[in-house]
């Protein structure tokens, strides 16, 4: 549970369970300032999933919407000693309808000379390249597994971006506007010393991923989020994890997603890692439906992917945080 801090209000929910494919908690409390719903279209004709230079792309899981959704969840919110009633609905399925990517409209074909290579990193990271030359600040969607984001290409015709691998070998398809697309895969062998869990949502819908290593508290050294995401320097102190974000958040709609990464296999110290999801209400997204997945992959090669989708409060709460609690398995190290 998160206590106290600075202006943070604290709100305990009472008395509200529900039946779903997973539990889920909610947490409500205001936020810092800077603390850090679209349902995806159906494209199963858009030819832009096509890839003319590189077969089609590995097949996707869709985000679950409710198809009329589940009874409104009642609960009490306590706050400042006066009780509200507030309503949040909640779809949660682990075992989403795997359907086709919903991808940018395609353009007419034109003949374009396309390259995408890559280089594997250090901490299990990919450098991809991606070469388009007449396609200059044009979207492109990169998948990885069930992992895509949306980036454009340079004014230069590239685009250049390291990606924490997901898999190994790890597999990586970039799929342009005009319909081209290309592919590439690149061994990631030291992914078995790394937990990683990802969410990833589309369009400005308020969702962020929180780590809190060894019990740390919200706005300490030890809480990760993209306010404080660190780089990759960060393992090499054996006890901290860094945070990388892909996507382009300038793009309307696009595909956005977030990655923690923890050195587990070489962690000096024993003790937990809390990992939440977490959702700002916003001008944009209050009243609104928002969806997002999360893909957990562990040492052994394991993967956990669910997706969800909630109602965002009214616009009366503006600037509030929703924890969802429980979507995600706390990380538990070994230590040496």
């Amino acid at each position: 549970m998160v206590k106290n801090i600075n202006a943070y209000r604290r709100y305990a929910l009472a008395g509200a369970t529900v039946s779903v494919a997973i539990s889920i908690g909610f947490l409500m409390q205001s936020s810092e300032p800077g603390y850090a719903g679209h349902q995806m279209p159906d494209p199963a004709s858009n030819p832009a999933t096509s890839l003319s230079n590189a077969g089609e792309p590995p097949s996707m899981e869709t985000i679950a919407l409710s198809a009329g959704g589940l009874p409104s969840l009642p609960f009490e919110i306590l706050i400042e000693d006066r009780m509200l009633r507030k309503t949040v609905a909640l779809t949660v399925s682990r075992d989403a309808p795997v359907g086709d990517l919903p991808e940018e409209v395609a353009t007419p074909n034109l003949a374009c000379d396309v390259s995408l290579t890559a280089e594997a990193l250090p901490a299990a990271l990919i450098a991809l390249d991606l070469t388009a030359p007449c396609l200059t600040g044009e979207r492109v969607v990169i998948h990885h597994g069930d992992l895509r984001f949306t980036d454009i290409i340079g004014s230069d015709g590239r685009l250049s971006v390291a990606v924490p691998a997901l898999s190994e070998p790890a597999t990586f398809v970039a799929v342009l506007s005009n319909g081209d697309g290309a592919m590439v895969t690149a061994e990631a062998g030291s992914l078995q010393f790394y937990d990683r869990i990802a969410v990833q949502w589309q369009g400005q819908n308020g969702v962020e991923l929180h780590a809190r290593e060894y019990g740390a508290e919200y706005n300490s050294v030890g809480h990760v989020w993209r306010g404080a995401g660190r780089d990759v320097a960060a393992i090499a102190e054996g006890d901290k994890g860094f945070l990388t974000r892909l996507g382009n958040e300038t793009l309307q709609d696009g595909l956005m997603a977030e990655i923690y990464t923890f050195p587990s296999g070489s962690a000096k110290a024993p003790g937990d890692i809390w990992m939440t999801i977490e959702a700002r209400v916003s001008e944009a997204n209050c009243g609104k439906q928002i969806s997002a997945k999360s893909i957990e992959t562990r040492p052994s090669g394991v993967q956990d992917i669910h997706s969800f989708s909630l109602e965002m409060p009214e616009c009366d709460a503006v600037g509030e945080l929703l924890v969802l609690k429980n979507l995600l398995q706390d990380l538990k190290i070994a230590g040496k």
